[in-house]
């Protein structure tokens, strides 16, 4: 320590005295479904944390080969259709965040449902017009 720093402590060591708490900070309380992953893995997701799916599911057809989708699809399910096209089934916190995370394949869409993810894209697309200037 340096020389000053001590003679400073030193001074105040008369004032300065540790504090120890006397009972608990915080009430505890039971996680819901006693797991803590599980629960963090929810909250992390949107949830209350008694599940860990995401709150929006959705599915899509992409014009591209499962293979150039699956390392991207984060924990989504991709199944190939053929050489060039690919179901994929993808969950997010929000509708509108599951469609623009689809939207970034960069290719046409089909989306197979819900009507809520049709809706996300619908004004995504008025968003996206608006901000382009249209």
């Amino acid at each position: 320590m340096h020389k000053t720093s001590s003679r400073l402590l030193a001074l105040l060591s008369d004032r300065i005295r540790p504090r120890t708490p006397t009972g608990p900070r915080f009430r505890p309380r039971d996680l819901p479904g006693a797991d803590v992953a599980a629960f963090a893995t929810g909250r992390f997701r949107g949830t209350d944390g008694s599940t860990t799916d995401w709150p929006c599911r959705g599915e899509v057809i992409l014009n591209l080969p499962a293979r150039a989708v699956a390392p991207f699809a984060q924990d989504g399910i991709v199944e190939g259709l053929g050489p060039d096209r690919c179901r994929l089934s993808l969950g997010s916190w929000s509708w509108s965040g599951l469609a623009a995370a689809i939207g970034r394949f960069d290719t046409d869409i089909q989306v197979i449902g819900p009507p809520e993810l049709i809706g996300a894209f619908a004004e995504l697309a008025a968003r996206y017009a608006k901000a382009a200037g249209s």
